[in-house]
């Protein structure tokens, strides 16, 4: 073999007719960050230093004595060697596996080409180590297909699995079962622990879950407390079990951060065919079945059925159309006498909300406050009630009428709001309204969710002058020790004790026990849901102060109402 500089030297395995290039070619390729090689007859004449490394040789043991094929898990043809890159022709980068001097395995690229120096016929090739390359790789599609947090299947290699099992169903007209889980209540936990607790225990739920199912279903997260199970070969019957044995192993507590928590599911199943053959109706009636399971009670699972469906576009239909309500104010108010039980005299009205809808016509509360609740446009929509319920009052009093008492609801998203008792004043002062004529109904469990908070606001509307009324009473959890600290100045019984009073000798019982407090407690008591005349000689008997209800009035448009009030026709009527 001949140096740099011309000189013929022998090495083992070389030929003496082997030339290496001059000594600048080796000089920069021993400085290269990539592996170059120059073979011979199918053996190394050169490897530079970042070779040797990559490898785990030295040179030495390199040059001469072994050649690519020693160093990649290949067969001898697949590197073309003879045929192509003789022949002239170069060979593009391809990935192999390579071995290290110690015995592992990596992965490489290898790219070769003929080449000629001094009349010599020799291959030149470049080696890189793709081991960091696949690494990163692996990462990525790790963070593409895998929830950060938990380590499951997420959005997106579940939609992937799913459309699997779905071509898998039709190729083999079979089923399969999807099963939608969100935790309940785990929105306390976050508020009561911090999140970090809440991420630790919904990395626990989802190991757990994760041992519970099978080695073929996909246990996903698709975010939040929210987790999807798809389960191939599993009809109805079969996921009645799979989900009963689900809520089975949350029921037993999960030890977190030194706290035992125990969180429970509710599921929604949806079958495919039956329930959709896609991935987006699958999913949808899944989750439309498990609000369903909420529903219920929670803790529970339910299967979806077609007018459930109907349900939510009916729900999603109901949302879009307050939305566009809260902004073009399609809303009116009613108002349903509130009666002196001692005088008959109409003293105070309390407002209720109606939706004027320029297609269906009027809609009634109970069918529009729950969803205004759940979309977030309750403190919209309270806040107009609140503002036109003191107008009104005050162009009453404007008009002439005496002044009288004006009650309105308040939500509890709205009465938890920041700013509440700000906009409460605010209405005062655009109204012009005394602020002693204005009295707001919160419930029981409204100012029980945060008892001392609720004090701090009640106790600042109170030294406005408004007036507080408990709405409900009877159906909360009311401590009376908290009652005696609350400044309200009403109970309202709540409607449910006095439906049956007649026949009911408990609801009897239990309304009597009410008015004692309530006048023991020097408040007001008035009675909801008044509709017959028996009911309102029982509650004049017990010495109830006021009610209201349909043996009145229903509630009325303010024009219709203005007229009662005018001719006050329940003076002195039993």
């Amino acid at each position: 073999m001949q140096t740099a500089g011309g000189e013929t030297v022998a090495s083992a395995g070389v030929p003496a007719t082997a030339v290496l290039p001059d000594a600048g070619f080796v000089a920069a390729m021993d400085a290269a960050q990539v592996g170059i090689y120059l073979l011979h007859n199918g053996l190394f004449l050169y490897v530079n230093p970042f070779l040797a490394e990559m490898f785990g040789y030295r040179a030495d043991e390199l040059v001469g004595q072994r050649g690519p094929l020693d160093l990649l898990l290949v067969e001898p043809q697949a590197l073309c060697i003879g045929e192509r890159c003789s022949g002239g022709q170069p060979v593009p980068l391809r990935e192999y596996s390579a071995t290290h001097k110690d015995g592992s395995v990596f992965p490489v690229s290898m790219g070769m080409a003929p080449a000629s120096p001094g009349g010599c016929e020799l291959i030149v090739g470049t080696v890189l180590d793709l081991g960091a390359q696949k690494a990163a790789e692996a990462r990525i599609r790790e963070l593409a297909d895998f929830d950060a947090l938990t380590g499951l299947p997420n959005r997106r290699l579940l939609h992937d699995r799913v459309r699997q099992l779905l071509a898998g169903a039709e190729r083999d007209n079979s089923s399969f079962a999807l099963l939608f889980f969100d935790l309940d209540h785990f929105k306390r936990i976050n508020d009561s622990l911090g999140h970090s607790v809440g991420d630790e225990l919904l990395c626990a739920v989802a190991h757990r879950l994760a041992g519970s199912v099978r080695r073929i279903d996909t246990l996903a997260r698709l975010g939040g407390d929210e987790f999807v199970l798809a389960m191939p070969g599993i009809p109805a019957a079969a996921a009645i079990d799979v989900a009963r044995r689900l809520l089975e192993e949350c029921n037993t507590p999960f030890t977190v951060a030194g706290h035992d928590l125990t969180v429970t599911p509710s599921i929604g199943v949806a079958i495919c065919p039956q329930d959709g053959r896609d991935i987006e109706t699958l999913l949808r009636n899944a989750d439309a079945a498990m609000y369903k399971a909420k529903e219920l009670g929670r803790n529970t699972f339910q299967f979806y059925t077609a007018e459930m469906n109907t349900a939510t576009l009916e729900r999603l239909m109901m949302e879009s159309g307050l939305r566009r309500a809260v902004k073009q104010q399609e809303f009116a108010l009613h108002y349903q006498p509130l009666v002196s039980l001692q005088s008959g005299l109409i003293i105070g009205v309390e407002a209720l909300v109606r939706w004027q809808h320029p297609e269906l016509g009027l809609i009634m509360p109970d069918r529009f406050i729950h969803v205004a609740e759940e979309a977030g446009l309750i403190n919209a929509l309270g806040d107009w009630v609140l503002c036109e319920a003191c107008r009104q009052a005050q162009a009453w009093i404007e008009a002439g009428l005496p002044p009288l008492l004006m009650a309105v609801n308040v939500a509890p998203e709205q009465f938890r709001q920041g700013g509440f008792v700000e906009a409460v004043a605010g209405a005062l002062a655009a109204s012009g309204l005394d602020p002693t004529l204005l009295e707001l109904e919160v419930t029981e469990r409204t100012v029980m969710h945060d008892a001392d908070s609720s004090i701090g606001t009640l106790t600042a509307l109170h030294r406005m002058g408004v007036e507080l009324s408990l709405d409900d009473f009877g159906t909360g959890y009311s401590s009376l020790a908290y009652l005696k600290r609350f400044p309200v100045g009403k109970l309202k019984i709540d409607r449910s004790f006095i439906r049956d009073l007649e026949t009911d000798a408990d609801d009897r019982a239990i309304a009597s026990t009410i008015v004692s407090m309530g006048r023991n407690l020097r408040l007001t008591v008035l009675a909801e849901g008044v509709e017959s005349r028996e009911q309102l000689a029982l509650l004049r008997g017990m010495d109830c102060d006021m009610a209201q209800g349909y043996l009145f009035s229903r509630a009325l448009p303010a024009a219709q109402i203005t007229e009662l009030l005018r001719q006050q026709p329940f003076l002195h009527k039993e």
